[in-house]
């Protein structure tokens, strides 16, 4: 079982785990409402709301909106090119650092 810190999502500040989520979001499919629920489980009615839509997204109910499993992909993808970039910007710095180094490129002229 992965982190949530390795899929880009910040930890919950209370310990609630993506199972607990899962769970409670489950329990709004029983008559109760995100009111009474929230009264229940401590977080928001509207905190449940979102984590009703989000199960419904992952099961197939809804599609308007990322399933957790795409979001958590998106954010590897956004990690995994910020990482790309500052690499090839090390490596351009490294290349001319070189280049003058073995005087193929005169001091003064630019990196463009």
């Amino acid at each position: 079982m992965s982190d949530s810190s390795e899929e880009g999502l910040e930890p919950d500040p209370r310990g609630i785990t993506e199972g607990d989520h899962n769970k409670r979001a489950g329990d709004c499919e029983a008559p109760a409402n995100p009111a009474e629920l929230a009264q229940e489980f401590e977080p928001s009615d509207q905190c449940i709301r979102n984590w009703v839509k989000q199960a419904d997204r992952d099961s197939g109910k809804r599609q308007d909106g990322l399933t957790s499993e795409e979001k958590a992909e998106l954010a590897r993808l956004r990690r995994e090119n910020r990482t790309l970039r500052e690499e090839r910007a090390i490596l351009a710095k490294a290349a001319a650092w070189f280049a003058r180094e073995t005087g193929k490129i005169p001091p003064g002229s630019s990196n463009s």
